[in-house]
């Protein structure tokens, strides 16, 4: 794995896996994806009360994918994708490790397919 190209701090990397770890986290981030959203707006579809869903936002924000604003009365959050991309990187960094896992997995189930057609063969007798 090539850390060079990890941008993201250990202590930020727990802060977005553990933000991301719970559904309704992700389904408030899914839902800012589409756009900015009061905690009102947030808390709809959730059979949750709004100091709940503002707890959320606490751990999101405190993750940094969500960051609040005023405009008039109304405090709308949106998301901040930057710590999704680097979490993504740090992930893309096991990629080369789990293609050559398939890679092997691929070169297994050829021998072992292989070795199945020799003993089926029609070639060869069976009395």
């Amino acid at each position: 794995m090539d850390q060079a190209t990890v941008q993201i701090s250990e202590e930020q990397l727990d802060a977005v896996f553990g933000a991301l770890a719970d559904r309704t986290r992700r389904a408030i981030l899914a839902r800012l994806a589409e756009g900015e959203a009061s905690v009102n707006e947030l808390s709809a579809p959730f059979p949750v009360s709004q100091p709940a869903i503002s707890q959320h936002l606490k751990v999101l924000e405190r993750a940094g994918l969500v960051s609040r604003c005023r405009k008039g009365t109304a405090r709308l959050s949106h998301l901040e994708a930057q710590p999704l991309m680097e979490a993504v990187t740090w992930l893309g960094s096991y990629r080369e490790y789990w293609e050559e896992s398939y890679e092997r997995l691929d070169e297994l189930l050829g021998a072992i397919r292989k070795e199945g057609s020799a003993r089926t063969d029609p070639g060869r007798s069976s009395s």
